[in-house]
């Protein structure tokens, strides 16, 4: 006997109003259990949400450019099933993490340093004057909005009478403030000199609006979704970050002899071993001695969050921009356990699969160009993180030893970390710690 079942957006994470980009069925469809329904995306990435059983499509209850949120209604399945007319929650596919780093996330197994970090908070101000305290709580008493918007546009000092809202009648939902907070950031001149109450403490011009093609032909080429998004989080995290980068050498020949005669032995358990790897475990024998790196700056910037536990982000470059999966308890991990959690990683974030607990809680982030080339750079910080590491390509190199020249594999690192938390001796003694660790992995087991 035939029934009928509605079929609702799965728990998507702590994401909401997510974007309609793609209905993959029409009704009539005849669909297996697990096909692909309907496409939405995210700040990060696209989810499916797929079929929960199979049956005949009866009536598509949403379009391309609604905004959706757990429980909203997709579609009415007719199936075969001689179950009671129920209603179904979809299991969600693939999904990704909207920009706080993350990120961080924020990006990859190779990466730069515009990652998108896995989950930056909201932009902060600095203090308000007491004129436009007292101007903000007139406007906020006149806004069409709930308490928990208002005080959520109160701690960020944001007017709203200066926000349009996109709720019933015209009503502010969070989502606005956040939006117009974005829009403020990404408007040069507005968000530095503190038309919205704050500021960042710069007073900058604009940028220079020109006419490119007077000069010779020209072509226009959008930005992909993640680059815009994640856009406003480095600008925010460069501005706003004292970054200060510290490069140094690590002599990884060793190292690499030890992986090379390992890799064999792991490719037939089915893991590409790769010096990532290799660089995470180091990187968390480096954090517990140097805990001030394993941490985050307190909201009220007078106490720092010491964290017990290693969450290491990874810039993941995909065709879209990148992004930054986060692999948990390194420190409890093999070295064949976190490369096989890297490559299971990379392919979900080239595939828009990432699902949103993959991109969030990192505690360090890690940025490797070695596959594509460079020498030093400086990798933006993923907040709330206080610190990144990037790692270059390998080189060979004369090291003078023992009175003569041997050659060496030399892998260049830049660290870059948040001068309010760490200062530059302790940067120093941080990233030397890591070169010997890379030189000699029997350091990581001290």
């Amino acid at each position: 006997m035939a029934a009928l079942q509605e079929v609702l957006v799965p728990d998507i994470g702590d994401f909401k109003e997510v974007e309609v980009i793609e209905v993959l069925v029409k009704p009539g469809d005849t669909i297996k259990k697990e096909d692909s329904l309907i496409a939405l995306e995210s700040d990060k990435a696209t989810m499916e949400v797929p079929a929960p059983v199979a049956g005949t499509v009866k009536e598509i209850k949403i379009r391309v450019g609604d905004k959706v949120s757990q429980g909203s209604l997709v579609l009415v399945l007719e199936t075969t099933s001689e179950v009671a007319a129920t209603t179904v929650t979809a299991p969600v596919t693939n999904a990704a993490k909207t920009s706080a780093p993350a990120v961080a996330a924020g990006p990859t197994a190779s990466a730069s340093s515009n990652i998108a970090p896995a989950a930056p908070p909201p932009p902060t101000f600095a203090p308000a004057s007491p004129a436009f305290t007292a101007s903000l709580e007139r406007s906020l008493s006149k806004a069409h909005a709930s308490p928990s918007v208002r005080a959520f546009a109160r701690e960020l000092g944001v007017d709203l009478g200066r926000v349009s809202g996109s709720g019933p009648k015209g009503r502010v939902l969070k989502e606005d403030v956040q939006q117009f907070v974005k829009a403020e950031l990404n408007t040069p001149g507005k968000a530095a000199t503190g038309t919205s109450g704050g500021g960042l403490g710069f007073n900058l011009p604009p940028a220079p609006s020109v006419d490119f093609a007077k000069f010779g032909p020209i072509e226009s080429k959008p930005l992909s979704r993640i680059k815009k998004l994640s856009g406003a989080n480095l600008h925010r995290n460069w501005v706003s970050i004292p970054h200060v980068t510290q490069h140094e050498e690590a002599d990884i020949t060793e190292l690499e002899a030890f992986r090379q005669a390992q890799s064999d032995a792991a490719a037939k358990s089915g893991v590409k071993l790769t010096l990532l790897a290799f660089i995470l475990k180091a990187c968390v024998a480096a954090l517990k001695r140097h805990p001030e790196f394993n941490a985050s700056l307190a909201a009220d910037g007078e106490n720092l969050v010491l964290k017990n536990y290693y969450h290491l982000g990874f810039a993941c470059d995909t065709p879209d921009g990148l992004v930054v999966p986060v692999i948990r308890d390194v420190d409890q991990k093999g070295i064949l356990q976190i490369a096989k959690e890297l490559a299971e990683l990379s392919a979900k974030a080239r595939e828009k699969k990432l699902s949103p607990g993959d991109m969030q809680g990192g505690t360090f982030s890690v940025s490797s160009l070695g596959g594509i080339g460079g020498t030093q750079f400086t990798p933006i910080i993923n907040a709330p993180e206080v610190a990144i590491l990037g790692a270059s390509r390998s080189t060979m190199k004369p090291v003078w030893q023992n009175s003569q020249w041997v050659p060496r594999l030399i892998l260049p690192l830049s660290l870059s970390y948040d001068h309010r938390v760490v200062d530059g001796a302790l940067g120093a003694r941080f990233i030397t710690y890591l070169s010997g660790v890379l030189s000699d992995m029997r350091r990581a087991m001290l």
